[in-house]
């Protein structure tokens, strides 16, 4: 019995997705006007876009057709920004308001505690904040993280000095959210890396 010759279809990929990165990146700095908020905006644009590759008409053109979608996913979180940012805003209101009074869910203090730990994250310079990530995010050692960052090991062990000061002094703060009891005080847990025996 002659087997039948007629070739499978398959679904083929997007084209030239590869050669439309240039473009994704300087429209999502524009949008973001961060490097590291425009590389993780390609990427999830990138990825809604494969999974709606189905949709893609090529009579619209593949730069276009990315272009709306790395769009669309900027809108999307600065959406999903203002809703946290709200939330949070009106919790800090609800607490001004009657702050003797107010009793906050353990839920609604922990999301709150959480965005001010990340905000004294952010709030470090910039090289503080990439040594405590490598070490205390990564889990890198002294020696790993000072390979990483081109440093000597005595310099990224005194700006993760610094660095861990500045949250210890932020930890040490009361929670915006009274009363504080030990039951609901949501502590910034600071860590080292493999090399915090010997230092």
């Amino acid at each position: 019995m002659e087997r039948d010759q007629t070739p499978v279809r398959t679904t083929s990929p997007l084209p030239d997705v590869l050669g439309q990165l240039g473009a994704l990146r300087r429209y999502a700095r524009s949008l973001t006007r961060d490097d590291g908020e425009a590389e993780d905006l390609v990427h999830d644009a990138l990825v809604h876009a494969y999974e709606k590759q189905s949709s893609f008409r090529p009579d619209k053109g593949i730069r276009n057709w990315l272009l709306s979608i790395l769009h669309n996913t900027f809108i999307d979180r600065v959406r999903a920004r203002r809703s946290r940012q709200r939330r949070i805003e009106q919790l800090t209101a609800e607490v001004h308001a009657d702050p003797a009074g107010y009793q906050a869910s353990p839920a609604q203090e922990h999301a709150l505690r959480l965005a001010q730990v990340r905000q004294a994250f952010m709030s470090l310079p910039e090289e503080q904040r990439a040594v405590l990530h490598l070490v205390s995010i990564d889990g890198l050692s002294y020696a790993e993280a000072a390979q990483a960052l081109g440093l000597p090991v005595g310099t990224v062990m005194s700006r993760l000095a610094r660095a861990r000061a500045a949250l210890r002094a932020f930890e040490e703060r009361p929670a915006a959210i009274p009363p504080a009891t030990p039951a609901n005080i949501v502590h910034l847990r600071i860590v080292g890396g493999s090399d915090d025996a010997n230092g």
